[in-house]
């Protein structure tokens, strides 16, 4: 085959995928219809999951999974927003890894609304501003983010998802010598992850400027040039700021986590979680004693993190989560008890 003839075999070849994709979104719209008439929830994190694993154990052919996941959660997002557009909510600004776990999980063509604070995000979902929020819960080096938790119990929300991704920092700047770098600019939890590398290259005796997030610091350096970013690679090449270095984390582990929020209860598809907070009182062994119902009731923890709060009697909040279903029989047990608990959501826990 000349050059001309491979060409025309793409061509027809996408024609192909175009009529097949409108055929799809037909479909779609028919379920739309039949969701609007029972009242089912348009997201349906467990529906996503197993097309992907579905079409991931089908494939034999280029793709990785990895490709197959950033296709096809792109084609799911199309066919979400033709059933009902809807906007999302995350913790700005544009660049920032929350931006980018969003765009993962709900595409490009979703309208998304950024917030300066964790605090606000959780706001504009609760006044309807948006209809999705997401916000990181938990980093593997610096553990669970206390801003979250304290809007999970401010606000009337529900978990729907989580997600887990991948974090590694970038190192940009418009500097032609790493020498003559004076200042880093970034989120004190970024530059916190890369005390090796800034040790390694002579860069801790730079002055470190906080900024608030790692996108916006990707901003500051751009406008200095005696200066670079610790960023996500996002934002270096949204603002043009050449990358000298990538993958500087000290944990090349790095993995955030985070809670995709709505206004709805998921209805129960399996293989679920639940989060709730709790409270309990300032006794010896009082935590033991609410623990041993998970026990009694065959419930296996996933996670206990614990909040400081200032309530009289009260001096621990303790965010839990768990295997099964708010509904399961032996999880009614947990909410039955007497204790003060909220009901946080069932939903499904998977990565990008």
């Amino acid at each position: 085959m000349d050059l001309n003839e491979l060409r025309n075999s793409i061509d027809d070849i996408d024609n192909k995928i175009l009529e097949l994709i409108n055929k799809r979104l037909e479909v779609v719209k028919n379920v739309g219809l039949y969701k609007a008439q029972t009242k089912s929830s348009i997201y349906r994190p467990q529906r996503e999951n197993d097309i992907l694993s579905r079409l991931k154990h089908l494939n034999n052919g280029e793709l990785t999974d990895k490709a197959i996941e950033s296709i096809f959660f792109e084609i799911i997002s199309v066919a979400r927003n033709i059933e009902h557009p809807d906007r999302v909510g995350y913790l700005g600004p544009e660049g920032t890894y929350t931006h980018q776990a969003a765009k993962a999980r709900f595409g490009g063509i979703t309208e998304y609304i950024p917030m300066n604070s964790i605090a606000n995000v959780f706001k504009a979902l609760h006044n309807k501003e948006v209809k999705f929020a997401i916000v990181p819960i938990e980093n593997n080096t610096d553990g669970i983010v206390g801003s979250t938790i304290d809007s999970l119990l401010k606000y009337d929300v529900k978990i729907v998802a989580s997600m887990k991704m991948d974090i590694h920092h970038s190192f940009a700047s418009t500097a032609n010598d790493i020498k003559s770098i004076k200042r880093i600019y970034s989120h004190p939890q970024g530059y916190n992850q890369c005390l090796g590398f800034l040790d390694e290259h002579f860069l801790n005796n730079a002055e470190f400027i906080p900024t608030k997030s790692t996108a916006e610091a990707a901003k500051m350096a751009l406008a200095d040039s005696s200066s670079a970013a610790i960023c996500p690679k996002i934002a270096a090449s949204m603002n043009q700021l050449p990358i000298l270095f990538e993958r500087i984390e000290d944990n090349l582990a790095n993995e955030t986590r985070f809670l995709i929020l709505s206004d709805f209860q998921n209805a129960k598809e399996g293989n679920e979680k639940t989060a709730i907070l709790a409270k309990t009182s300032d006794k010896a062994g009082a935590l033991l004693e609410f623990l041993e119902l998970f026990k009694a009731n065959n419930i296996n923890l996933t996670k206990i993190e614990s909040r400081p709060i200032q309530e009289e009697g009260i001096s621990r909040l303790f965010y839990i989560e768990f295997e099964g279903y708010y509904q399961d029989e032996n999880v009614r047990v947990i909410f039955d008890s007497g204790y003060d608990i909220k009901f946080l959501g069932s939903f499904v826990d998977s990565g990008v």
